[in-house]
């Protein structure tokens, strides 16, 4: 897959002092609208009444069409928080956040941010949206600044009140200027990324006006003034992705298939799977226009059984791993997944369950485990337990040192660096990506700490160095 232009333009173009990178929120780093995501949770928890609810859609109509300004919209909008605690409302704005805000970002973005902060250039997130919407995309990008509407609040409550001037149309420019004179920023040098024609003010500031996803009034407007526009699609639903995902399932189902007639043939269940395994990987991954660069692929090979450790992002992996591994490996599962639809699958593919919200009964379900690795068959582990919404990984489990302790077989770490970008956290479409692979080095049980706490902490501070993270 090819380097998007618009990374290649951050990269490429010398850095010069008081550049920055300005960028809206909304449809331009995230697909979609966030407050869309607070409204339907609003509706869920029945925190609005549905004249309340009706009002708020009437109002949104009156926006987009142009009969109501967006200080007004928001004041209106912001009348349904009235009363409620600040901590409550940041918290939802959390939760909305790794539910369904996450999954959205374009991968394109991240890539973008890291390209003008490795150029130099601070990333500013300037957006109508509220700090509630916003900030937690702030955080997952590391962006270094965020301007924005805010609500008012008495007290760590909100009075259902607007903050004035509102960060909309002329009132980001004003935001932008503001910060560029407190911090040094020169607009004249800057990049500003945005979606809307209301975002005009701040797109004529910049040295380099990017319409990126733009509506039908910006595009005309950046046809008439020469300014590049870009589209992003690897966010939403479109119907390639569709028939991809589909006959994706379908590669599972052809691969499983392959693999049981011989295992009948022959009772070798194992030959059977390495066979399942490969097709599976190869077929899957080519379907789904998933290509792989790994870095350190030397390291699957070299000291195996093992157990395999990687970041787990998305639901995409075990693709990925079967594309990887290709034989002679099982997993280790949740127990929760007993219940699923897959199972069969699983159970095919000899997978290890796992209680983990009952440490006696994972430990005795870790015998098992040993067994397999002294069998000579290597175990993949997720040590964070769960899916990350973000690249960022979560704190690792113990088992995992455990198990290669008592197996007497190394540790492999693979670190997935944007497993998102093909399937993020939730989704349902597998979207056309390349994604970069790092095998660590084998890490052997006599070499690991005694303390598998400490262990565990030694090898996520590793993943979040490749990653690109400060250790902790």
């Amino acid at each position: 897959m090819q380097q998007h232009p618009l990374v290649r333009e951050a990269a490429e173009t010398p850095y010069e002092p008081g550049q920055a990178a300005f960028f809206d929120l909304d449809r331009t780093l995230v697909h979609g609208f966030t407050a869309s995501a607070f409204f339907r949770e609003r509706l869920k928890s029945r925190a609005v009444s549905a004249g309340q609810a009706a009002r708020t859609l009437k109002d949104s109509l009156s926006f987009q069409s142009g009969r109501l300004g967006f200080s007004s919209f928001l004041v209106r909008a912001s009348e349904l928080y009235a009363g409620m605690p600040e901590d409550e409302l940041e918290a939802i704005g959390r939760k909305l956040f790794r539910d369904r805000i996450a999954g959205n970002i374009y991968p394109e973005a991240y890539a973008l941010v890291d390209a003008h902060q490795q150029a130099g250039r601070p990333v500013v997130i300037v957006t109508s949206a509220t700090r509630y919407q916003a900030q937690p995309v702030v955080d997952a990008l590391g962006a270094d600044h965020l301007l924005c509407s805010r609500l008012e609040v008495e007290d760590g409550v909100l009075t259902g009140r607007v903050e004035r001037p509102t960060c909309f149309g002329i009132g980001k420019r004003r935001a932008a200027e503001e910060l560029g004179a407190k911090v040094e920023l020169d607009l004249g040098k800057s990049w500003f990324y945005s979606d809307g024609v209301e975002d005009l003010p701040l797109l004529e500031a910049v040295g380099y006006p990017r319409p990126l996803n733009p509506d039908r009034r910006l595009a005309r407007t950046a046809r008439k003034r020469s300014w590049p526009t870009h589209e992003l699609s690897s966010r939403g639903l479109h119907a390639t992705d569709i028939a991809r995902t589909a006959l994706g399932m379908g590669a599972l189902a052809v691969s499983v298939g392959a693999g049981l007639p011989v295992a009948a043939a022959t009772g070798d269940l194992r030959r059977a799977r390495n066979l399942s395994e490969t097709l599976f990987g190869e077929l899957g991954t080519r379907i789904g226009g998933i290509e792989l660069e790994v870095e350190g692929e030397e390291h699957l090979w070299s000291s195996r059984p093992a157990v395999f450790v990687f970041n787990h992002q998305s639901a995409i992996e075990p693709l990925l791993l079967c594309k990887l591994l290709r034989r002679d490996f099982v997993g280790i599962a949740k127990a929760e997944l007993k219940g699923s639809v897959l199972r069969p699958a699983f159970d095919y593919a000899g997978a290890v369950y796992i209680e983990r919200f009952d440490k006696k009964k994972a430990v005795a379900t870790l015998k098992p485990v040993v067994e397999t690795l002294q069998d000579g068959t290597s175990v993949i582990i997720a040590p964070e337990g769960t899916r990350s919404p973000t690249p960022y990984p979560g704190q690792f489990k113990k088992g995992a040192f455990h198990i290669a302790r008592q197996a007497g077989v190394p540790i492999v770490p693979i670190v997935f660096h944007n497993s998102l970008d093909t399937l993020p956290r939730k989704g349902r479409v597998v979207h056309p990506a390349t994604v970069q692979v790092t095998v660590l080095e084998p890490r052997l049980p006599e070499d690991l700490p005694d303390d598998a706490g400490e262990a565990a902490h030694q090898l996520r501070n590793a993943y979040l160095e490749t990653l690109g993270y400060p250790a902790e």
